[in-house]
This record gives structure tokens, C-alpha cells and sequence, in this order.
């Protein structure tokens, strides 16, 4: 499994309806495991980023078309990356 971690930032459009929000992020959950993609954890934070979005599935290819899906909506801009677990990430060094 591929996981990526996204951080979000409001756009003019996200900032003017934030009280819906959560239920945008609801929707989006469901739409995304229908299609096979796990929403491991989604926060909304206070600082430089408005929120945290980590994604597992089974292809990159998956996982960065619901990304993009997301962006494509208007009320969020991310930046993402590609996560690995440790044994991922020994994997990868050695």
C-alpha cells in the first residue's frame, strides 16, 4: 500500500465556507473508500497548514487521483507526500 500525507490550505473559496467542512471531508471519505482508497486520518490544524489528510491504496496511480479529485473541488490546495513505514523505509536504504 501507497500512504501519502497532504497538507491542506483553505482556498478564498474553503476559507468562505469552513462551517462545512467537515461534512465536505465526510463526503469526500466515503467517495474515496467506495473507490477503494482509505482516508487513514484527516485533522484540521492551526499554523502555516489548515489540515492533514493521510491516504493509503493499493497504486500511486490511486492514491494521487483522489488527491487530485480533492484539489479539483476548489476549496482546498495540497501538498503531498509520499510516507513510508520504517520497514518500508529499510527496505528502500538497503
Amino acid at each position: 500500500m501507497n500512504t501519502y500525507v497532504s497538507l491542506l490550505r483553505f482556498t478564498e473559496k474553503g476559507a468562505a465556507q469552513i462551517t462545512d467542512s467537515a461534512n465536505r471531508a465526510e463526503s469526500f471519505d466515503a467517495a474515496a473508500k467506495a473507490a477503494g482508497v482509505e482516508i487513514v486520518a484527516q485533522y484540521w490544524t492551526i499554523g502555516a497548514y489548515d489540515g492533514i489528510l493521510i491516504v493509503r491504496a493499493d497504486s500511486e496511480a490511486k492514491a494521487l487521483h483522489w488527491l487530485a479529485e480533492l484539489n479539483s473541488k476548489g476549496n482546498v490546495r495540497t501538498e503531498s507526500m509520499q510516507a513510508f513505514t520504517a520497514e518500508e523505509f529499510r527496505t528502500i536504504v538497503s
